[in-house]
């Protein structure tokens, strides 16, 4: 049978490609509107928006950061300012490779390589279009180089910023403080939109306990940018309005300290550990805030290596430990005219009465054996006497017969076991020891117990007894008052920097001890005793006065020494002799100044702290200070 054979039916497949024509066309035209739709509303109806975008993408908004406030002295010397400097900076989003970048940055010295990995964190913890500073205080060589190899670094950049600068160097470090670069910790308790552009921030001292005074409010400005974000004037015809907003400067501070007696303090105190504070009785100013060793705290502005921090950590001197607020240390003697104050509010002890000092004493009932100090005897004493030649003898009777729970409680009202509620951070409350206290600090049982030789011990400020030397001058100064007392300053007012008006602080009262003229007068006596005639600083700081001074020196023991033992300074390691304490106030019959002096293992305090003491109430008297 023959196949079939299909005729092909071409009007049948001309219609059938009209009709997709038709169709296609159709879509084509529908697609054409939507892009002319789309195209009117992108060129017309939003045209403002996205002539703004389009700008954004060629304008930057760049924060300025405030000029932080100048921190002066009393009599307006500038011991903190800004100076302009150059700083590397980094804007993330700019930067192709992190880690490459730093690594190349390190590998043209311009990052130290063991701070990459602290550069990286830093970087990171900023959001990614901030500008975050990776190296502080370019050098001009550095500069140069960075300039050499700017086209390998996108994103990155050399920047001029006001950085902080201490002309004086080491001089007050532990009082001023310092500023470094915002750490991550920092970030965590700052309005990082307040601090956007700022590199810096207070760590220590006035700087950081005056950061909100001091920062001020930062501004901003438009700058135009290129493809790769550098900054230029204009792009081809388009020259833009760009806004500033500017920046508002921080508060200057007034200290109350007085730069020249500062530098009397430390100069006097030379390489030896230790720390002087002096403080005006009248208001609180802190005068001096001196701790040695110290450190240069534009170290720190500049960016401090990891290798340079390391070596401040492992210093055996421990130039970062502030002494005079976070030092702790036994008072020695210088807390015996408290002891005796102590013995006259109670009515324990009449000015009047004597007791026969053999050079040891034994508490009743016991062949416990309590030494005098250096002059082994003194005979016949009465209290005025006992203050003015320090007798332990003396002192170990009437703290026994005072007992513990008085002590106690008489040293807490001059502020002993608590901070004195100095303006700036870190003080220590030292340890006010009692019968209570000892319970909560022992575990066993048997060391729980207060025994009476601890009693001994502690009314000649040794055993557990321990102070700060701020705690001590303040101490002095509430002598000084017969008293009262106001809370130490190291600032005294603000300034604003516009338009020049001072906003000074009012004086802080503190806690306040009552006693009789009389029982005041005696207390004086004894220490007035101390400087003259055969009173233990009558040789050191009592010589030549021109002024009188009430004072008293302190030995500290840093170690217990048998029964059976005599110590020996010669024979003894350095760091395990004496510290040696002085305090003091004067005019006596008006003061203007209280100091307390501490030199680590220096000895006898007549010897070791008495003179430094001296040098320091010269400076502030003879040239009229608080007068």
């Amino acid at each position: 049978m023959a196949a079939k054979v299909r005729i092909k039916d071409q009007w049948k497949e001309q219609r059938l490609f009209e009709q997709r024509s038709v169709i296609g066309a159709g879509i084509i035209a529908a697609l054409s509107v939507l892009l002319l739709a789309r195209l009117v509303t992108l060129q017309v109806v939003r045209h403002d928006y996205y002539t703004d975008l389009s700008q954004g993408n060629r304008v930057r908004i760049e924060p300025l950061p405030a000029p932080r406030g100048l921190i002066l002295d009393r009599n307006g010397t500038v011991v903190a300012e800004n100076r302009p400097a150059y700083q590397l900076e980094l804007v993330r989003e700019e930067v192709p490779d992190l880690g490459d970048t730093l690594r190349r940055l390190a590998a043209i010295n311009l990052i130290p390589a063991d701070d990459l990995d602290d550069a990286r964190k830093l970087v990171l913890s900023h959001r990614s279009f901030d500008s975050v500073p990776v190296r502080l205080r370019l050098d001009d060589e550095e500069i140069a180089t960075f300039a050499v190899h700017r086209f390998e670094f996108p994103g990155v950049d050399i920047r001029t910023r006001l950085a902080r600068s201490y002309p004086y160097g080491a001089l007050a470090v532990h009082a001023l403080g310092y500023v470094g670069a915002i750490s991550e910790q920092d970030l965590g308790h700052i309005d990082r939109a307040a601090y956007s552009g700022t590199t810096l921030i207070g760590k220590l001292g006035v700087e950081a306990a005056y950061e909100k005074d001091l920062h001020g409010q930062n501004g901003s400005r438009e700058i135009l940018v290129n493809a790769q974000g550098r900054s230029v004037q204009r792009q081809g015809a388009f020259v833009p309005n760009l806004r500033t907003v500017t920046p508002v400067a921080g508060d200057d501070l007034l200290l109350a300290m007085d730069l020249d007696v500062q530098k009397v303090a430390e100069e006097a105190l030379g390489e030896r550990r230790g720390a002087v504070v002096a403080i005006d009785p009248g208001n609180g100013d802190v005068l001096a805030l001196a701790s040695r060793p110290g450190f240069d705290p534009n170290t720190f502005g500049r960016g401090i290596t990891r290798v340079e921090y390391k070596a401040l950590l492992d210093d055996i001197d421990r130039p970062l430990f502030d002494r005079a607020l976070r030092g702790t240390y036994p008072s020695g003697s210088t807390i015996k005219p408290a002891i005796a104050l102590a013995g006259l509010v109670y009515d324990v002890v009449a000015p009047t009465d004597h007791r026969f000092c053999a050079g040891v004493y034994r508490l009743p009932g016991s062949s416990r054996m309590f030494r005098e100090g250096r002059s082994g005897r003194h005979g016949s004493v009465g209290l005025v006497d006992a203050i003015a030649r320090s007798c332990d003898v003396y002192f170990y009777d009437l703290a026994n017969r005072l007992g513990v729970d008085r002590i106690s409680a008489f040293l807490g009202l001059f502020g002993f076991g608590g901070i004195t509620g100095i303006d700036i951070g870190g003080e220590k409350p030292g340890l006010l020891p009692s019968r209570e206290w000892k319970r909560k600090a022992f575990s066993r049982p048997q060391d729980q117990v207060w025994f009476p030789g601890e009693t001994v011990n502690f009314g000649i400020g040794q055993g557990y007894f321990l102070v700060t030397p701020l705690q001590l001058a303040h101490y002095t100064s509430m002598l000084a008052n017969h008293g009262t007392s106001f809370k130490p300053r190291v600032v005294s007012g603000v300034r604003d920097p516009v338009n020049g008006t001072i906003r000074r602080f009012t004086p802080e009262r503190g806690a306040s001890i009552t006693a009789t003229p009389e029982q005041w007068q005696i207390v004086m006596a004894g220490m007035e005793g101390a400087m003259r005639g055969r009173g233990t600083a009558a040789a050191t700081a009592g010589r030549n006065m021109t002024y009188d001074i009430a004072g008293k020196t302190g030995t500290a023991q840093v170690f217990s020494v048998g029964q059976n033992e005599k110590y020996n300074e010669k024979m003894v390691p350095e760091r395990l002799r004496d510290h040696s304490w002085f305090i003091a106030f004067a005019p006596a019959e008006a003061p203007r100044i209280a100091v307390a002096v501490l030199v680590e293992n220096g000895g006898f305090g007549s010897t070791g702290a008495a003179p430094i003491a001296r040098k320091v109430m010269d400076a502030w008297l003879l040239k009229g200070g608080g007068a």
